[in-house]
């Protein structure tokens, strides 16, 4: 079948700008190279760096844009049945696609092209010089069509990222450029409506589903989340840690403050309503659904789709709660393995944890290189990390979220020690005794408590201290008050880690992340999660 030439001259701007090797006319296979991604993010949103996202587009190669809309695929070469931002990609792209296919034919992109002197040749490569004037400069400089393509569209990354590329140079580099766009900030939109999300403290690492009632129906057949049974068996530990985080926010006598957000679940007997609704709450439900919920160490021990069976019978509304913890956390948990443990923390309950969205970390890294960074813990009681997890750390000094007393002002508080942080981690810890009240009863919990035997299972026990060590920007807005530290932007803290203790058990209560030793295992551990 003989190719439209229309098509050839699109294939070629795109082998200019790109590479020979980023499309391929049989199916119109788009290759981009995933450069655009941190590792952390492209780990949390299971995407292989190595690998280019390939766009598939199905069309007529004789009437190409006088045909029929094509369709669109998206995947990565070894994962293409399980590539979930895929499926996000793919639905953003198609209707991005079916929008401009309305407008869309030969002759007028033909036309487009027409304006600009013909630049391009079918299947040539662009040679032509351009005469630029320099802002503030009485001279030109010569550069060539090419770099001056380059230059647009690197200004292009300046605009907001739904803005519509250019058709200048073809339809196919408009895609890309789109895709280009799109990518690194998916996690600010809603997954089905594709909306902005509206969080308190931005976006979060993970693409998520917003909370309109529309987009709760849809997300049950986006298919996002397909796979959550596989999520249960591989990560019990992590989903297991989310309920109970969810359970204690949940009996927590600040729920109404602090159980943020609300589940949105769909009723399995009635599609078109909500079983449980953030507009209409009833806690007493959902207390009766969360008890439902059997330890995910059974769960892996039989089919999963048995283990639902019997969920259902207990409670119907058992199984959905479950993969709205599941799906709603927008943070990025791992339990790390032995060798990759700080051993100083004395428990075996270590998980990886990031929660900034991408945006934040490039905020972060950058100020990193100007100021430098260092590590110190935060401690806060299990019932408040279920919004943390989904809300990001938030300065909640003189809020409704404040627990604890703001003595040295506003901002996120910090500690080197691990004392000061783990008495602030527990809920016997009254918030209205000094600081230094605090750091002593911490330290009479851990003398009394840290040689009780280990439970053999994991978080058997609904007494449970947690406590984050998080990077912290070393600029002049990190007021250091002895071991009280106060960070007066949240763009400087980002959490790396998080650590469980059972049965009031915690860590070295001397453990100061200050020392020479301290650091060096730190960023041994984190040397070996970058790898």
């Amino acid at each position: 079948m003989s190719r439209h030439p229309q098509l050839d001259i699109d294939v070629g701007a795109v082998r200019d700008i790109y590479s020979e090797s980023a499309v391929s006319v049989r199916y119109i296979k788009i290759h981009m190279p995933y450069v655009c991604l941190q590792e952390e993010v492209a780990s949390a949103w299971k995407v292989t760096r190595t690998e280019p996202i390939i766009l598939r587009l199905r069309f007529s190669l004789s009437q190409y844009l006088d045909g029929p809309e094509p369709t669109v695929e998206v995947f990565q070469p070894t994962c293409k049945d399980c590539f979930c931002l895929g499926v996000q990609l793919k639905r953003i792209l198609t209707t991005f696609i079916s929008n401009q296919w309305k407008h869309l034919s030969n002759e007028f992109l033909n036309a487009q092209q027409r304006k600009r002197h013909s630049w391009f040749k079918a299947g040539g490569t662009i040679k032509k010089f351009r005469t630029v004037a320099v802002p503030g400069s009485r001279s030109t400089v010569h550069i060539t069509t090419r770099q001056l393509i380059q230059l647009f569209f690197s200004s292009q990354a300046l605009i907001h990222c739904k803005s519509i590329p250019t058709l200048e140079y073809g339809f196919l580099v408009q895609v890309m450029k789109y895709s280009e766009q799109r990518i690194p900030t998916l996690n600010d939109y809603c997954v089905v409506c594709d909306e902005q999300h509206v969080f308190q403290n931005g976006s979060m690492l993970k693409p998520a589903v917003c909370t309109r009632e529309l987009c709760v129906f849809s997300f049950n057949t986006l298919g996002v989340m397909s796979g959550a049974a596989e999520d249960v068996a591989t990560g019990a530990e992590v989903v297991d840690l989310l309920v109970a985080m969810c359970r204690a926010a949940l009996e927590s006598a600040r729920k109404s403050i602090i159980f943020d957000p609300y589940p949105s679940v769909v009723d399995p007997h009635d599609p078109k309503s909500l079983a449980f609704n953030p507009k209409k709450r009833s806690y007493e439900r959902l207390q009766r659904a969360l008890d439902s919920i059997t330890s995910i160490r059974e769960i892996t021990q039989g089919p999963y789709v048995e283990i639902k069976k019997q969920m259902d019978k207990l409670d119907p509304l058992a199984h959905p709660l479950l993969q709205w913890i599941i799906s709603s956390n927008r943070s990025h948990i791992v339990k790390l393995p032995s060798s990759r443990q700080l051993k100083f923390m004395h428990t075996s309950h270590q998980f990886l944890l990031l929660s900034s969205p991408p945006a934040k970390e490039a905020r972060f890294r950058t100020a990193r290189k100007l100021h430098g960074s260092t590590f110190a813990f935060h401690g806060s009681h299990i019932e408040n990390w279920h919004s943390i997890l989904r809300n990001g750390l938030v300065n909640a000094s003189y809020t409704k979220l404040q627990l604890h007393g703001a003595a040295y002002g506003k901002g996120i508080y910090l500690s080197p020690i691990s004392s000061i942080s783990f008495g602030y981690s527990g809920k016997s810890l009254s918030s209205h005794l000094p600081s230094s009240i605090v750091c002593i009863a911490a330290k009479c919990v851990i003398f009394l408590l840290q040689c009780r035997p280990t439970q053999s299972r994991f978080l058997q026990s609904r007494n449970l201290n947690c406590v984050a060590l998080c990077e912290v920007i070393t600029s002049k807005d990190l007021q250091k008050h002895g071991n009280i530290w106060v960070c007066l932007i949240s763009d400087h803290v980002c959490t790396r880690f998080f650590f469980v203790y059972e049965d009031g058990q915690v860590g070295d209560a001397n453990i100061n992340t200050q020392d020479v030793r301290i650091q060096k295992e730190i960023l041994r551990v984190i040397g070996v999660q970058s790898t």
